[in-house]
């Protein structure tokens, strides 16, 4: 009988560490600009138009000296700088409301786009 208890026990905390992310923190969005004029952030393989808001893991791939990474919205303003190429991870909290990802120095030139946090 003990035997069962402590592998019913084994089992129900596995399915918790499967199921709940760490420290709510969800992986699965990345931005990236360059080498071209192209700038976008995806969830997998399409680009986001709508998510939900939380705390997320968002890989920044910068691969031109031409350009930067700059998201904006609600409580966020993170950037990469114009000169830098390479790779880094930003952690966001994304509250409701509209988000702009664009390059600084082409925004202008539509080197930009949105999506809305619900």
């Amino acid at each position: 009988m003990r035997r069962i208890a402590v592998s019913v026990a084994a089992a129900v905390a596995m399915a918790a560490i499967i199921l709940v992310p760490a420290h709510g923190k969800t992986a699965g969005l990345k931005g990236e600009v360059g080498p071209g004029f192209d700038i976008e952030v995806k969830k997998g393989s399409v680009d986001v138009k709508r998510i939900k808001a939380g705390t997320y893991k968002m890989p920044i791939e910068d691969k031109s000296s031409a350009h930067n990474f700059h998201l904006k919205g609600p409580g966020v303003n993170k950037k990469t700088g114009v000169g830098f190429v390479g790779k880094k991870t930003w952690t966001v909290t994304l509250k409701p409301g509209k988000y702009t990802y664009q390059c600084d120095p082409h925004a202008t030139a539509g080197m930009k786009g949105t999506f809305r946090v619900t």
